[in-house]
């Protein structure tokens, strides 16, 4: 009886820490998640903190860097990361249908599936385009769905196989109004929930019926949105959707919308990009335009929660290119380079100019970096103690490359422009 105890508890380990991601559980740790990797079906990864399930991946690269399977062109003008669903990566961008024309800009939503070819183009309105121009949000795939945000705050949901609209709403329904440079947030779905934020003064945070594209609720004002998106925690039993805007970090019910706390961090900044990341009761934020970062530690007594401000500094100046928090520390962009700090003390760890300013993600005990200028991409080990380049090669493109990489089933997936790559990271 006792070795079938110990046999049934080891099977659960791994059922229980897929269901706790699944339901946003990040008190779970990578290591008790185990090694499968479950996609990456949305912005930043299955669980919406740049960090990728992947194991066996390679720990260095051949010079020219790692194997190119693959390159697909055509994904038009954007900053849009793919997400990966159903045998397909999805992702978006700007394109004139009439060459003649050259005002009438439109958003254009690609399909293509894990050999490289395009299956479908799908024109889903007027894009964003003023300066800075592109496509922003990132698809979310949802059991056979894609949801989509547009700059222009366009809400859609759309048959992933085929590209059909199944229903749209627009933030203009909910008094919402986009910031300088378009809507930017990849909508979060929560079980039967569609999570986006149009703010305003009717409300900032709206869960609508990903089904049906109804209203379920609309939280109380936060002024207007800047460019995050929501990332979902639950925290000593408290569920939460928390987010940035131009008015600080805000933390919602995502059963109710109400508003659990605020902190009001970065306040009226030029452009508060990243979004927050959660890790053990801490909250992380960094932003850019010379701001800093500021950590937030929760505390909850019943179903009332309290972030209170554990340290802020300048020594990580975040301007898009995000973070990722391993075992207490924080990895992330810092001005023109990358530097690691401590989470609960904010003190500096390293800086190293790395591949330049740029984005991040991690797998398998390594950081995956794209740099904004010239497709320069590099590997590096996710270690507290140093920073040292592990590889290094370029991809091609125009203007700056503001996605970030992809790490799935052994591939790394990177969008510059009107290309995306796959190249094979699987060690031998």
């Amino acid at each position: 009886m006792k070795n079938k105890n110990v046999y049934r508890i080891a099977y659960l380990i791994p059922v229980l820490a897929v269901l706790a991601i699944l339901l946003g559980d990040q008190s779970v740790t990578q290591a008790q998640a185990g090694s499968v990797a479950t996609g990456w079906p949305q912005w930043r990864g299955p669980n919406r903190d740049g960090k990728s399930l992947d194991t066996g991946l390679l720990k260095a690269w051949p010079e020219g860097g790692p194997k190119q399977i693959w390159k697909a062109t055509g994904m038009a003008k954007g900053f849009s990361t793919v997400s990966i669903g159903g045998g397909q990566l999805y992702t978006t961008g700007i394109i004139l249908p009439d060459p003649k024309d050259k005002k009438t800009w439109r958003l254009q939503m690609t399909a293509v599936d894990l050999g490289g070819e395009v299956k479908w183009q799908k024109n889903v309105g007027p894009a964003y385009t003023g300066s800075y121009s592109g496509s922003r949000a990132t698809p979310t795939y949802d059991n056979g769905n894609l949801y989509l945000q547009s700059g222009k705050g366009l809400l859609g949901c759309y048959d992933a196989k085929t590209g059909e609209t199944k229903w749209t709403k627009d933030n203009s329904e909910f008094g919402g109004k986009h910031a300088n440079w378009g809507y930017t947030e990849s909508i979060l779905i929560l079980g039967d929930l569609l999570i986006v934020t149009p703010g305003g003064e009717k409300g900032f945070m709206v869960a609508l019926n990903k089904n049906t594209g109804e209203k379920v609720w609309q939280s109380e004002p936060f002024g207007y949105p800047h460019y995050s998106s929501p990332i979902h925690v639950t925290y000593k039993g408290v569920p939460m959707i928390i987010t940035a805007a131009r008015s600080g970090i805000i933390a919602v019910d995502p059963k109710t919308g109400k508003i659990l706390w605020t902190h009001a961090f970065a306040v009226g900044n030029v452009a508060n990009c990243p979004d927050p990341a959660f890790y053990d009761g801490y909250v992380f934020w960094s932003v850019g335009y010379g701001k800093g970062c500021v950590c937030l530690k929760l505390s909850v007594d019943g179903d009332k929660v309290t972030a209170t401000e554990a340290w802020q500094n300048k020594d990580m100046v975040c301007h898009h290119g995000g973070y990722v928090i391993l075992d207490g520390y924080v990895f992330g962009n810092h001005n023109k380079g990358m530097t690691c700090l401590d989470l609960k003390t904010g003190a500096v760890k390293w800086y190293d100019d790395a591949v330049g300013k740029g984005s991040v993600c991690y797998a398998d005990g390594m950081l995956y970096l794209l740099g904004e200028k010239k497709g320069k991409v590099g590997l590096a080990a996710a270690s507290p103690n140093g920073f040292k380049l592990a590889g290094t090669f370029s991809i091609e493109g125009k203007a700056a490359s503001w996605a970030h990489p992809v790490v799935n089933d052994g591939r790394l997936y990177l969008r510059y422009d009107d290309n995306l790559y796959c190249f094979d990271v699987k060690a031998k």
